[in-house]
């Protein structure tokens, strides 16, 4: 669920109306990136189908890995986080995500390695798939099917998991997801069953109905989000270390679909520091600046302030014997939150649902996707296509 306050007074580039424009949308959404992320339940079922069907059984043969590496970059690389996560401190070898060419030095025979890919052919899932060949590790690829990464994944007689290239990556998180969690799995990392497969699911559905285009900003809380957002400085923070895996997803949605900077990571570091932020430049008003009997829905804020975004996730995992993690995390949400109201900083939360750890990472999840996009047409710009990113890798590659 999310509470926060929209309001997008005196920001000139944005226009709230087109937001409930169903012909706008579609017109500045060329690509249906509302409509990829719209499939998220989708993809949960269809790559839960795809990883029943690879022949994961050879990776229990030889018994409990040494450790996992987790290879990718961008989205791909974020479902390594969601694995050490899912898995929990209790996780009987490292889960350790890795998002450079290659792999570790000390990777060898008695570990695993997943690479993943969405396209197929990153560097880095490739290199990490022929380096974890090389040297006898076992091996698990996850990317487009016919490409140069199921090439290396059949010469090392190695299971691949095919994910359909329907979508842009970075809409493609649950069906990069899945695999690596089941394979996880087959290893005996995580209990992950179908039945938590099946409430993410249908959260994912759930809340793509409440985000989906038709629902106006005023009972669609993605709309709601993004408009709260629009002309500010988000800083995405996570209570917990499930919702710092969501909190740093925003991040990268913000910056991909919205073009927006964001501050993002886990509340636990802002207290080392960061939250520094929300007495700067950008943040607490002064005194002086400051209307007591102002609206704060209703006024405008001249100049570029923060706005907080906080994540937040009551839940504990099964395996979790002790309250005081809980504890310590609610307190710590609760003094930010504190913090923020007093320098005149708004902010919305976002706040976990659901009983397994998944169901909860994807109720943390959902939205904010939505909002990304949603921000992005609301300042005109098509979500899917990414000018600069497309440039640095034909510079990258001269």
């Amino acid at each position: 669920m999310i509470d926060g306050t929209a309001g997008v007074s005196g920001h000139r580039e944005v226009d709230e109306a087109r937001l409930d424009d169903l012909d706008a949308l579609a017109e500045r959404d060329p690509g249906g990136m509302l409509r990829h992320i719209a499939s998220g339940g989708a993809q949960v079922r269809e790559s839960a189908a795809l990883t029943a069907e690879a022949n994961l059984s050879v990776l229990a043969d030889e018994g409990r890995p040494r450790a996992v590496v987790i290879a990718g970059i961008g989205t791909a690389g974020r479902t390594g986080d969601v694995l050490a996560t899912v898995a929990g401190p209790r996780c009987p070898v490292p889960v350790i995500p890795h998002r450079s060419a290659g792999v570790p030095g000390w990777v060898g025979a008695a570990d695993v390695v997943i690479a993943v890919s969405a396209s197929g052919r990153s560097p880095e899932a490739l290199g990490a798939a022929e380096a974890a060949h090389r040297r006898g590790a076992r091996l698990v690829a996850v990317g487009a099917p016919d490409s140069q990464l199921q090439s290396v994944a059949e010469r090392a007689r190695a299971p691949f998991i095919p994910v359909p290239r329907r979508a842009p990556a970075r809409a493609s998180l649950w069906a990069l997801t899945v695999p690596v969690l089941l394979a996880a799995r087959m290893l005996g990392l995580v209990k992950v069953n179908e039945a938590d497969l099946a409430e993410t699911a249908a959260r994912l559905d759930a809340e793509a109905d409440r985000c989906r285009p038709s629902a106006e900003s005023f009972v669609n809380p993605a709309k709601s989000l993004a408009l709260g957002l629009a002309g500010s400085i988000p800083i995405v923070w996570g209570s917990s270390p499930l919702a710092t895996v969501a909190a740093r997803r925003f991040g990268d949605t913000l910056s991909a679909n919205a073009r927006y900077p964001v501050v993002s990571g886990a509340l636990g570091e802002a207290g080392r520091g960061r939250v520094g932020l929300l007495d700067g430049v950008f943040g607490g008003l002064v005194e002086g600046e400051r209307d007591i009997f102002a609206d704060p829905d209703l006024t405008a804020v001249v100049g570029t302030r923060l706005r907080l975004v906080l994540l937040r996730d009551g839940g504990l995992n099964p395996e979790d014997d002790a309250d005081e993690p809980l504890a310590v995390e609610e307190r710590r949400a609760d003094a930010v939150q504190t913090l923020a109201e007093r320098r005149g900083v708004r902010a919305d939360v976002v706040t976990a649902e659901g009983g397994s750890a998944l169901e909860r990472l994807a109720s943390l999840i959902a939205v904010p996707d939505f909002a990304s996009i949603y921000l992005a047409l609301a300042h005109g710009l098509d979500p899917m296509a990414v000018p600069a990113v497309t440039e640095m890798k034909e510079l990258a590659n001269q």
